[in-house]
């Protein structure tokens, strides 16, 4: 396989590659690269194209992309950038709302309209963390859990904070991190993408590979993106999003009106235009960005 030599696709608007070496060693043999998404809801916004855009940027370049719906996890709840306990959902609630996220990344469609590439033979695996995690034996959650300390748990910045505030920790919460990088080990992971909101899970991927006896997996971190208000993360409870699902019409006019300040960065993580050669008058900028 004859891989993509030109990195700027992979630099571009990384904010975290880990550990130091990574780049180098990333560019001379076809990788496994790992992105898991918990279906908790059903709509796909621009935040989260983010992470698919750069999947899609793997897969083009010759890398295989692993794409793991998080049906096990989703009923449990990432309680990453949370201040409470995620609402456990059902599996029928997980089920469906993994249809409509695969549907809205390209599922069935022709790899030049959909957000990652479903047809090319050898560049996408998709697989749900039910798999493996849903026989996962006593023992071995037991020895997931030794793997950890509770010390470690609680400098989890959310987890710290819930703590430090008197907001209920439930055990499960503590789970959470563990499937998760168990899933590297269960895929074989070479480098798992996430938001910046994700260091400590990609870490504890590595970990856990480790301690199986694999080589760690690096990480790869993009940007949370800003919402259309320009100041909170794009979230659909926030009302400031803009949604795969939307015309192109409703796209265009969100778009058109987000500040000033935003322009480049929706730019870099949403579009594969260059800087450099779009205008410099802000407006004719701004409406280049949101066509």
């Amino acid at each position: 396989m004859s891989l993509n030599k030109n990195l700027d696709w992979f630099s571009r608007g990384v904010a975290d590659l880990f550990p130091d070496n990574a780049e180098t060693a990333l560019t001379n043999k076809p990788l496994r690269i790992k992105l898991g998404i918990d279906p908790t809801g059903s709509e796909i916004h621009l935040g989260h194209s983010i992470l698919f855009r750069k999947l899609r940027a793997f897969q083009d370049a010759g890398h295989t992309a692993v794409l793991i719906i998080g049906d096990f996890t989703a009923r449990i709840g990432d309680p990453s950038g949370k201040s409470a306990t995620r609402v456990q959902l059902s599996s029928d609630e997980v089920e469906a709302n993994a249809t409509t996220y695969l549907e809205q990344l390209g599922q069935g469609q022709d790899p030049s309209l959909s957000l990652l590439d479903f047809h090319t033979p050898n560049r996408l695996e998709v697989r749900r963390n039910s798999e493996w995690l849903t026989d996962l034996n006593l023992p071995k959650v037991i020895e997931l859990l030794a793997l950890s300390t509770v010390g470690q748990m609680l400098a989890k910045e959310e987890f710290a904070n819930r703590y430090a505030g008197g907001t209920a920790i439930s055990l499960h919460e503590f789970l959470y991190p563990l499937l998760q990088g168990y899933d590297s080990v269960a895929i074989k992971a070479d480098l798992e993408l996430g938001g910046t909101d994700q260091k400590f899970n990609v870490a504890m991927g590595r970990d856990l590979q480790r301690h199986f006896g694999m080589k760690p997996q690096f990480g790869l971190l993009m940007p949370i993106l800003p919402g259309l208000d320009g100041v909170q993360k794009m979230s659909k409870s926030l009302g400031n999003t803009v949604g795969l699902k939307e015309d192109p019409l409703s796209m265009y006019s969100k778009l058109e009106k987000v500040p000033d300040g935003l322009v480049d960065q929706y730019i870099t993580l949403l579009t594969n235009l260059e800087l450099g050669a779009l205008p410099s008058n802000p407006r004719e900028r701004q409406m280049a960005m949101a066509l």
